[in-house]
This record gives structure tokens, C-alpha cells and sequence, in this order.
């Protein structure tokens, strides 16, 4: 039996939603016929019999490429695969003791406010001071350097960096195969607000477009009209406010591909506003005179990162089945800059 651990050494921001291997187990020429969840019980370490069933629950273990349910009987030279809907973090995770803004918590799941400024996730040279290690230290656990703890699976969800916002901790392996298998169905609710450069011709729209990483930047992604390239992303804006030269919009997720929003909005000529990566630090409306150059200099230091939060987020709890919907405030940096925008145009 050989057991091959998939490292991937590229931490995205965001979730992606398609399957990455995590483990490929092969089973030996002489094995007995056995169910595939006591076969593979015995052949993960640090793997229950409960998280394996759980796993198997939710469609997470695939034979070759088909999905399969617990009373299958694994035949030698079978493959069998674990997978989940986001890439294994095989790093060393650190419990580090730093102030989290929890807005609910009960046995099964955690829902925080994330500030803008802090990674999710160590990776790409920041491997303290992320909110996983925060969280480590606030759940009592931790992750060696070869990664074979799961349960720093408890994030089902990123978001980037510099986005501000809601975020769903899963504390257990119910509750993370569960949260997993509802983000990757699409179920989930999550609604953002922006400030976006521009004054919409319409209240409200859809983004429907596929998103893949640009050729010329690989830390950026962009749009594609080729159907055989990216992957589908969709999302759907309402204006809230507008303020002639920025807009207030709501962004709703129906996929959550890697800076689907910022993608998307700086694809129709809106980015948000301070996005550096996607055109939102230039100057995109207004006039020429160096007092509005000031004044919009003055807004970037008033907020200095893209102005997007996650403002909403609703799921079904893994245990009691109910509805359980979070809204946040906008934060206030976002807040101080609606304000000097309205003072402007007022």
C-alpha cells in the first residue's frame, strides 16, 4: 500500500470550488475484500473511523474518479482518493495568541469578523501573525511541518488579505466536511459591499464569466470568452448608494472563485476602489485639478486597500439543521471613506 500526500505549495486567498486530492492510497494485491471505510480507517494515520464515515457522507472519497458510499468493498489495485474543495496546507502551524472578533461560537462552528490586513492562511512568506495561527491557539491545536493533522481543515472559506469580513470556522470533522460540502454546492449565503470606481448605468446586474490566471501575472486572474478556459464564475451586484464619481454596491456570490468580485467588477469598468491589483488605485472619474487629485490621495490614505467586506453570511448548522444568517458592520475605514465621498458630492 503506498500513501502519497498532495503538497500544494501555492496558498490561494480565496476558496476554489473544485476538488483537490489530498491523499491516494492504493490497496495491495493480496488485500481481502473489506468496506472502504474500515480499510481505509487502517490505512490513515491519524484518521478515525468517524471522520473517514463522516467524509464518506458527503462524497469527499472517490474510487478512481467515481464517488463511492462506505459499504463499497475495496478490491487490490483499487485507488482510492480523498479529496475536499479546497488545496492541503502542508505547513508548519504555529498556535499564536492574537485577539479574534467572534460573533458566534458554539461546539460545532465559529463565525469571526476578519480584519482587513490580516492572511487567512500562512503561506507565501507569512507564517505568523495569520488567522490561523490565531485560531489554533483559541482551539487548542496545532500542525506539525509534514501537515498530516486534518483538522487544521477547520477553514472551509478564505478570503483575501485585504478584504474585511465574515468568515465560517468549522470545529470539528462533522462540522468541516459539512460546511465544505455546502460551500462546494453553492449553498452558502454570502453577500459583500464595495465601492467601486464609476456611476452604473443600471441598479443591479450579473457577472457571468469565466476567471483564469493572468498569463502575464500569475498573481492576478482575469476573464476569458473561451468556454474551454477558466472556470465559470458568476456574480450578482445591486447598487446601494451612488455618489457620482464611486458607487456602493452589493455583491452576491453565486460561485467563490479567487478574487471573483474584484475580477468581475474591474471586468465591466468598475474596479473597487483602491485596488491596486485591478486598476482600482487610478484615478477612473472625475476631474483634472490637483484639488480633486488631493482629495482623492487623501481617500486612499483614509483607506488604504481595496474597499471590499464581506458583509454577509448564511449557512445551514451542521448539527441542528437550522438556518443561522450573521451580518456584519461595515468596517470603519470603509465607513470614513463613504463619508468623505458623500461630503464631496453633497
Amino acid at each position: 500500500m503506498q500513501t502519497s500526500p498532495i503538497n500544494e505549495p501555492e496558498f490561494l486567498e480565496e476558496e476554489e470550488q473544485e476538488m483537490f486530492e489530498h491523499f491516494r492510497l492504493e490497496v495491495d494485491p493480496g488485500q481481502e475484500p473489506l468496506r472502504i471505510d474500515k480499510w481505509m480507517t487502517a490505512h490513515m494515520e491519524k484518521t478515525s473511523r468517524h471522520r473517514v464515515q463522516c467524509a464518506i457522507k458527503e462524497g469527499f472519497v472517490q474510487v478512481g474518479d467515481k464517488t463511492v458510499k462506505a459499504n463499497y468493498i475495496v478490491r487490490p489495485g483499487d485507488i482510492v482518493r480523498f479529496v475536499m474543495p479546497y488545496r492541503r496546507r502542508g505547513v508548519e502551524i504555529i498556535p499564536q495568541e492574537i485577539p479574534l472578533d467572534i460573533v458566534y461560537e458554539d461546539e460545532d462552528v465559529l463565525v469571526l469578523n476578519k480584519p482587513a490586513g490580516m492572511v487567512v492562511h500562512p503561506g507565501h512568506g507569512h507564517y505568523e501573525g495569520t488567522l490561523v495561527n490565531a485560531l489554533a491557539f483559541h482551539l487548542g491545536i496545532s500542525q506539525g511541518p509534514d501537515g498530516e493533522d486534518e483538522r487544521m481543515g477547520i477553514l472551509v472559506h478564505r478570503i483575501d488579505k485585504d478584504t474585511s469580513g465574515l468568515l465560517a470556522i468549522a470545529k470539528n470533522d462533522e462540522s468541516q466536511l459539512n460546511l465544505a460540502r455546502q460551500f462546494f454546492d453553492h449553498s452558502i449565503e454570502r453577500r459583500y459591499v464595495a465601492i467601486v470606481w464609476g456611476d452604473l448605468k443600471a441598479d443591479e446586474g450579473t457577472v457571468d464569466a469565466n476567471l483564469m490566471r493572468d498569463p502575464s501575472d500569475r498573481l492576478r486572474f482575469c476573464t476569458t470568452d473561451d468556454p474551454e478556459k477558466g472556470k465559470r464564475a458568476v456574480t450578482h451586484w445591486r447598487v446601494l448608494e451612488r455618489m457620482g464619481y464611486v458607487t456602493l454596491v452589493e455583491c452576491k456570490l453565486e460561485t467563490g472563485r479567487t478574487h471573483q468580485i474584484r475580477v468581475h467588477m474591474s471586468s465591466i469598468g468598475h474596479p473597487i476602489f483602491g485596488d491596486e491589483r485591478y486598476g482600482g488605485t487610478e484615478i477612473r472619474q472625475g476631474t483634472i485639478y490637483a484639488r480633486y487629485k488631493q482629495f482623492i490621495h487623501n481617500c486612499f490614505e483614509v483607506c488604504p486597500r481595496q474597499a471590499l467586506h464581506a458583509k454577509t453570511l448564511g449557512f445551514i448548522h451542521p448539527r441542528t439543521k437550522k438556518l443561522l444568517q450573521f451580518d456584519s458592520e461595515i468596517p470603519s475605514d470603509m465607513a470614513a471613506l463613504l463619508d468623505k465621498w458623500r461630503k464631496y458630492v453633497n
